[in-house]
């Protein structure tokens, strides 16, 4: 029998209240990992009109939110940072090269600084990655892909910093 989006958002529900912290929220980024193997589960999130950024679930207790996130051609997407939330990245179809960034120097929550790439890592079929507050990261797509994500609170409404990558840090 195929997982049902009511059921792995009250799975989720149920872990993140036993335990909020990052360590709570790998244990949902492995949830997303087994998810993403059911196909039908896959498919009930997405249809051909999903848009870029769709909204499947949104937690009235808690507030996080399931979105289906549809990619029709190839794009890079600059470093940013998911302001005081974290975000679960799940990788349903296509691939994402992911790449993770630090500050040069120091920032004010929320403010402008200038960033520096410090690796960069493929997202594919079937794997999910945390990324917890403050972390600064950057995806690109060579293609079409779908994508299913947890946000620890709607990010439509949240406040984030902006980021300028940089090749060198300064002297």
């Amino acid at each position: 029998m195929s997982l049902t989006l009511q059921a792995f958002a009250a799975r989720v529900r149920a872990i993140l209240q036993e335990d909020g912290t990052p360590c709570g929220r790998a244990r949902v980024a492995a949830l997303l990992g087994e998810a993403l193997q059911d196909r039908a589960f896959v498919e009930s999130a997405f249809d051909a009109t999903t848009p870029e950024r769709k909204v499947l679930h949104e937690d009235p207790q808690l507030g996080f939110c399931i979105l289906a996130h549809r990619y029709t051609d190839a794009r890079d997407g600059g470093p940013h940072d998911h302001g005081p939330s974290w975000a679960i990245y799940g990788q349903a179809d296509g691939e994402t090269t992911m790449s993770d960034w630090v500050p040069v120097g120091t920032v004010a929550t929320g403010g402008r600084a200038k960033v520096r790439k410090v690796r960069e890592y493929k997202l594919t079929p079937g794997t999910a990655h945390l990324y917890n507050e403050g972390d600064i990261h950057a995806p690109s797509r060579a293609g079409a892909s779908r994508l299913i994500r947890i946000e620890g609170v709607n990010l439509e409404r949240v406040r984030r910093g902006v980021y300028e990558a940089v090749t060198d840090t300064p002297a």
